[in-house]
């Protein structure tokens, strides 16, 4: 995996696509003025060539080329599998 490529882990919310996972990335940030942590999440496809991925299986991926019009992550490994 290249140093200057953003990665990131999160849950596989989507795999009905072929060879498409999409992943909800959660980030947990203190506010400014209230003090209390707000949750933002950001769904991103993630290219799955051997579509392994299910939904709830957490995965990390990483940035790439485009792959298609809003396909420009790639899945790397499966972190932990869904129960």
């Amino acid at each position: 995996m290249e140093t200057n490529k953003k990665s990131f882990t999160g849950q596989v919310v989507s795999d009905k696509m072929e060879k498409t996972i999409v992943v909800a990335i959660s980030s947990r940030r203190l506010h400014p003025l209230y003090k209390k942590y707000v949750t933002s999440t950001k769904k991103v496809k993630a290219h799955d060539e051997k579509n392994e991925a299910n939904i709830g299986d957490t995965v990390r991926v990483v940035e790439c080329r485009h792959i298609s019009k809003d396909k420009c992550w790639r899945l790397v490994q499966i972190v932990e599998r869904a129960r």
